[in-house]
């Protein structure tokens, strides 16, 4: 069997994640090893601050690493503010968060043009989560309603999910997200969990949508570069 080289540092979660989702292995064409942050929950570490976790998610990257992993990843993008941190602690390629693709995509855009947010929580996703991986901190981001099926079951951590119901809550915070900022030209999709929306949220916005499957497919590929 192919040794895995990307390590995901998962949050201590029990909600289902479907094909896409950055916790199911089957999402990826790779071997990945998953190993749970004890104690890091969706609450601690997105309504909270998650640099009280520092110490833990240091564990167990360690741990990734003494495994073989070259290269570390984690499962929600609000990790961000830990990325300059964790990368020197643990000293190997650290990807902590989707948004680290906002600098590149919007140097592929067209004058003009600016990449989008969608994030689960507007109200916690701050200018200090955007600087800390290089993004603008006015960045425009619309997050999912608190109340809906998508934040409702992340945060009370439901053992069910209303997909469908995400995917139209996914779609309507594009649609609105464009509708207010027309110069949008790209979306990317802060949630590690909403990957499996993407094509959804693609297809309805006319934009481009980025997530972290497209930015850990990029990381595997310098990992573990194809042979040809």
């Amino acid at each position: 069997m192919e040794q895995a080289t990307l390590g995901l540092l998962v949050l201590d979660t029990s909600f289902p994640r479907p094909h896409g989702d950055v916790g199911n292995s089957a999402t990826w064409d790779f071997p990945v090893i998953l190993r749970e942050v004890g104690g890091a929950s969706a609450r601690k570490v997105i309504l909270e601050d998650p640099r009280v976790l520092f110490d833990d998610f240091v564990m167990v990257g360690r741990s990734l690493i003494a495994d073989g992993c070259t290269g570390l990843a984690t499962s929600c993008g609000f990790l961000s503010l830990m990325q300059s941190d964790l990368k020197e602690a643990l000293g190997v390629p650290f990807a902590s968060s989707p948004l680290m693709q906002l600098p590149w995509i919007e140097a592929l855009l067209p004058r003009g043009q600016l990449a989008g947010v969608l994030t689960i929580s507007e109200n916690s996703l701050s200018g200090a989560h955007l600087r800390a991986v290089g993004a603008r901190p006015d960045t425009d981001i619309r997050g999912l309603p608190q109340n809906g099926s998508f934040a409702t079951a992340i945060f009370e951590d439901s053992s069910e999910m209303d997909f469908d119901s995400c995917g139209r809550e996914m779609v309507d915070a594009g649609m609105n997200l464009i509708s207010a900022k027309p110069s949008i030209g790209a979306i990317v999709l802060e949630c590690t969990n909403m990957a499996p929306y993407a094509a959804e949220v693609s297809k309805s916005t006319g934009r481009p949508v980025y997530s972290i499957v497209s930015f850990l497919n990029w990381f595997q590929s310098g990992l573990t570069p194809p042979g040809f």
